[in-house]
């Protein structure tokens, strides 16, 4: 196993357990995320806060991993990001929705590019529609 893959199993399992100060870890300062929802984001920590808004709209969140790949200075996971929406739910204009209780089960890419143990470059991908179709919020 290479660092990449080292360093977005750190990620991940900083994700699960909700340890922010272990996930600003695994991020350069200067990273740069790209997320269906926000677009880019650059810098530590803006990262993490739009990771926190997350882990606090599903406060149960799990993954399970589907495949892993590691290239060089690159890693990707494949799989489904899972848990229950007790918390509210950011919205892109910086507003929240109340939670809706809804259980969701969503696929998910992540593409991180890795340089010296910490995460420079991360493309999550995500059906946007399937996640707010889930929540009960998609346009009918």
């Amino acid at each position: 196993m290479g660092q990449a893959r080292e360093t977005i199993d750190l990620m991940t399992e900083a994700m699960v357990s909700k340890d922010l100060e272990r996930l600003a870890g695994v991020y350069a300062p200067d990273a740069v995320v790209t997320t269906p929802d926000e677009g880019e984001i650059k810098g530590r920590e803006d990262i993490v806060e739009y990771l926190r808004k997350f882990i606090v709209a599903i406060p149960d969140f799990t993954w399970e991993a589907m495949a892993q790949y590691e290239c060089g200075d690159t890693a990707v996971d494949e799989g489904w990001v899972v848990g229950t929406n007790t918390g509210p739910v950011p919205t892109p204009g910086g507003g929240t929705l109340p939670a809706t209780g809804r259980a969701v089960r969503v696929r998910s890419v992540d593409i991180a590019t890795v340089r010296d143990g910490q995460i420079v470059r991360h493309n999550f991908y995500f059906d946007q529609l399937d996640l707010l179709s889930q929540l009960g919020l998609a346009p009918e």
